[in-house]
């Protein structure tokens, strides 16, 4: 159960720190704030593996994790933005 709890304050803390690096409007909130960020680390290890970055049971770093969120976050402004301001 820790482990869940972890990748959740993992994936805020990458999330707001995505947000902080990249500011602007968000349509989102609180919730897609950590969404990103925990989909951010996945999608971070997942390059960071096919790179050989890391090992197969290695976590991805902060700093792929954060890239990760950033790359996220950026798509979600372009997809999401675009919607809503329409």
């Amino acid at each position: 159960m820790f482990g869940v709890i972890g990748w959740i304050v993992f994936g805020l803390i990458v999330g707001a720190i995505a947000k902080l690096l990249m500011p602007g409007r968000d349509p989102g909130g609180f919730i897609v704030t950590m969404a990103l960020g925990i989909a951010g680390a996945l999608l971070g290890g997942f390059f960071g593996r096919a790179l050989h970055w890391y090992g197969p049971n290695d976590s991805a770093g902060f700093f792929m994790s954060l890239l990760g969120a950033i790359v996220l976050l950026f798509l979600y402004r372009l997809f999401i933005g675009r919607r809503t301001s329409v």
